[in-house]
């Protein structure tokens, strides 16, 4: 556990798609974003600016995507709610434009073709 507060967790990913990928979670079992209280999303946003924090002095990363999973048609496959920090390095992919968009590679590009 790297934090914690009266309503969520932050921990590190067991199967990280980067270096330094962390998960905030609240302490009560919801499975959705949308089932929790404003306190518990207060909370979970608190432990997310810590997180970064700790991931930029630690890691240095040169962005971040950050990112829920929301019902199984979003993929979501651990049935408690879990907010996803992943730290971004510049190179790790070839051309990261559009972002959290590649949920849908079809629909991610839509700047090709523009002139």
């Amino acid at each position: 556990m790297l934090s914690r507060n009266e309503f969520a967790i932050a921990i590190r990913d067991a199967y990280p798609v980067a270096p330094g990928h962390t998960l905030v979670i609240p302490l009560r079992h919801v499975p959705s974003f949308f089932d929790t209280t404003l306190e518990e999303r207060g909370a979970m946003l608190e432990l997310l600016d810590a997180a970064k924090k700790q991931l930029q002095s630690e890691f240095a990363p040169a962005g971040y995507n950050i990112g829920i999973n929301d019902g199984a048609a979003a993929g979501q496959t651990v049935g408690h709610l879990h907010v996803h920090l992943i730290p971004r390095y510049n190179g790790d992919q070839h051309d990261p434009r559009g972002g959290v968009r590649w949920v849908i590679p079809e629909k991610a590009a839509y700047w090709a073709g523009r002139t």
